[in-house]
């Protein structure tokens, strides 16, 4: 467990970085460039998107050459250049292009990294495993948005372009640090096998069909969850400043993190379908919730409900595809889930976008959470076998 505890640290201190943006990105579009919901929308959703379309090829060069490693740090030192350009940025196409460079490097990196996490994992403890690194992962997140707030709060209320040039500035140096943890992190060597490596949309007949259904139902349930800007984008429309909206993300980060071990490890034991469900229904009523929220203790505790449907969902998911792939299309496969959805993402938060412009804030969190609903009925009806126990099997 050694490697996946050093790559848990490279995404430790990447997500230090970038979560120490992050939040900011919404704040930042709508304040200092006046961008309504739907511009944001459409930001997150081309850089989201755009971006994932590498997942899946990604994945395919790191089966064919089996060059994990270097694929994962390559995808990682973008990091270093979305920060470089965000400080130059000067519109929010500025800001565009920056978020563009950034998904691109988790496009490259994200199915190297969870190959490696998959081979790192003892057997049977996959979801553990996973569980670990998201931990981390979450973790690292929580970290970065309160050092977000905190510099916020010491270089006062006033949200100006300087101080948020300072914070995207300030969160270079966790970048470097997480580069470094690729030094520590060794490699398992696979067969390099290039001449009989086949496109990847040749095996797609080979896929076992609760695979494939589960692809089906992500990218359905992905059509309702847009960018998490829209969850701080209605806290502030509940009443929230900018400084109290980060609070909130914090609170949904440190949730995903502390209970992301203890997911991983109960999917373990009772199977991947039955924290899939979970996590869905939890979605889809926490959804419903914002749709509806006006009290803002409520909305604190929806944030802690969201961090722990993430909790369910990331690092199982994973766990699921990685055991259940085959063994030479594990990282295409893990890529391809990647890419549906990301590619989902773009219609999503254009959606999302254009619902809370033409209906209100409440739209775009009912469809949402009915998206959510309708992937739990997949879920119970088309995978019929418990997922873990069929990967045993297989």
């Amino acid at each position: 467990m050694l490697n996946v505890i050093l790559l848990g640290l490279v995404s430790f201190f990447s997500d230090i970085s970038a979560e120490m943006v992050y939040p900011l990105i919404p704040l930042y579009l709508t304040s200092v460039f006046s961008a309504t919901p739907a511009l944001v929308g459409v930001i997150e959703g081309i850089a989201e998107s755009l971006a994932s379309l590498l997942k899946v090829f990604s994945g395919y060069v790191t089966d064919k050459y089996k060059k994990k490693k270097l694929i994962a740090f390559i995808g990682y030192t973008t990091g270093l250049i979305y920060k470089v350009a965000l400080i130059v940025a000067g519109s929010w196409v500025g800001v565009l292009g920056a978020r563009v460079i950034d998904r691109i490097g988790k496009g490259i990196r994200t199915t190297p990294r969870d190959v490696m996490v998959s081979e790192s994992a003892k057997d049977g403890c996959a979801g553990q495993a996973f569980g670990i690194h998201k931990a981390l992962d979450m973790a690292g997140s929580a970290i970065g948005i309160l050092i977000s707030y905190l510099l916020l709060q010491q270089m006062s209320s006033d949200f100006n372009y300087r101080n948020y040039k300072k914070i995207f500035l300030i969160s270079v140096i966790p970048v470097l640090l997480g580069l470094l943890m690729f030094f520590f992190i060794k490699e398992k060597k696979g067969v390099h096998i290039v001449e009989q490596q086949e496109p990847f949309w040749k095996n797609v007949r080979k896929l076992d069909f609760q695979l494939k259904f589960y692809l089906l139902i992500s990218f359905l349930f992905t059509l309702g969850n847009s960018s998490n800007v829209f969850l701080l984008l209605r806290a502030k429309s509940v009443g929230f400043d900018d400084t109290s909206v980060i609070l909130l993300y914090f609170i949904y980060s440190l949730t995903a993190s502390l209970l992301s071990i203890p997911a991983g490890k109960r999917s373990d034991k009772v199977g991947r379908k039955r924290l899939l469900v979970a996590g869905y229904t939890i979605f889809s009523l926490v959804y419903a919730g914002f749709a509806f929220v006006r009290n803002k203790l409520i909305l604190i505790g929806l944030f802690v409900m969201y961090g722990l449907h993430t909790a369910m969902l990331i690092g199982v998911e994973r766990a699921f595809i990685s055991e259940i792939s085959p063994s030479e299309l594990k990282g295409t496969m893990l890529g391809m889930h990647s890419t549906i959805v990301g590619v989902a993402l773009l219609p999503a938060s254009m959606i999302a976008g254009v619902l809370w412009n033409m209906f209100g804030a409440v739209s775009p969190f009912l469809f949402g959470s009915a998206m959510s609903f309708i992937a739990v009925c997949m879920l119970l009806f088309l995978i019929k076998k418990d997922i873990h126990k069929h990967a045993k099997e297989s």
